[in-house]
């Protein structure tokens, strides 16, 4: 008897929920905010993505309706071409130093400037200006100052007696210079990040540590990191994502030279692509992007929940 009646109970379970919601509004809510969120993803991310894919099947230069269909071609050129390997190494790269670097450096700099003081609060505007800045103003900047003529490292080698260095001349310096730049600009967004987590860590936690003991760098390490564990893996997430659309600095600083040496895939898409009216080849770039960010994505996500599973 009791096997009979369970699916009743069970229906009855799902349409008091269902009144319920109707009740309290959800649904209503979901019914007047899904449809435009849905229209504007269908708008500017899934057809845009749809587009790139239909033209990287053709040999097209933007003018006109695409005609000469080439199948794989631009993929396979693109994957041939000793550039885009360079690009995507320098992504790499850009990557590594954005988790290596750049996150512990922010995260270092919040634990000093995280209390609330007027010093603290001075010193949290200097190190977030940077990222305020404009990506193009700061590339112009940072170009300026590496001028083997009249930059300020030109007026150093020239006081220490020394040759100008062009750095951002240079096949060996010149990616180096730019992902320093990309530390410079980035790092003040992600200590901002740990700076509101970290405010919210219970001073009774650290107040207790200190009683048992422990000195300020354990407290950073066995307190306050692993509480604001949820922040490091928000901040990486970003770190990823912004070092595969890395664009604005580089243009302004070397335009992906000396030699092409300096480019990432978005750069390279630009170049290779948009600039050189190759917009089927272009668009072959922009979905071999796609498709390494959301599995970097995916596999950031899975590699993060399994961390916190355990």
């Amino acid at each position: 008897m009791s096997t009979l009646t369970r699916p009743a109970v069970h229906r009855r379970s799902n349409t008091d929920r269902l009144r319920q919601g109707l009740a309290n509004g959800k649904f209503t809510a979901v019914l007047i905010l899904l449809p435009p969120a849905l229209i504007l993803f269908s708008l500017f991310v899934i057809l845009p993505l749809a587009d790139a894919a239909y033209y990287s099947a053709f040999s097209w230069n933007g003018y006109g309706t695409p005609t000469n269909f080439v199948g794989t071609q631009n993929y396979e050129r693109l994957l041939d071409h000793s550039v885009f390997h360079t690009a995507l190494w320098n992504t790499a790269k850009l990557i590594l130093v954005s988790l290596i670097i750049q996150m512990p450096l922010a995260l270092g700099l919040a634990l000093l400037v995280y209390r609330k003081t007027p010093t603290n609060t001075l010193f949290r505007l200097v190190f977030f200006l940077p990222y305020i800045l404009a990506e193009v103003a700061a590339g112009l900047i940072w170009s300026f100052v590496f001028d083997g003529d009249y930059g300020i490292t030109a007026f150093m080698f020239q006081t220490l007696g020394q040759e100008s260095v062009y750095v951002l001349a240079d096949r060996q310096w010149a990616f180096p210079a730019i992902m320093t730049v990309i530390v410079w600009k980035y790092f003040g967004f992600h200590m901002m990040i740990y700076i509101a987590a970290l405010q919210s860590v219970p001073k009774d936690l650290i107040e207790a540590a200190k009683l048992e003991g422990a000195k300020p760098r354990q407290v950073a390490l066995f307190v306050q990191i692993p509480l604001i564990k949820h922040a490091i893996v928000v901040s990486g997430f970003f770190a990823i994502i912004g070092s595969l659309q890395i664009f604005d600095i580089i243009i302004p600083m070397t335009n992906g030279g000396p030699s092409n040496s300096t480019h990432t895939i978005v750069t390279y898409l630009y170049t290779f692509g948009l600039s050189r009216l190759n917009i089927g080849f272009g668009s072959a770039a922009a979905v071999v992007l796609f498709v390494l960010a959301i599995g970097i994505a995916l596999f950031y996500q899975r590699a993060t929940a399994k961390e916190e599973r355990t």
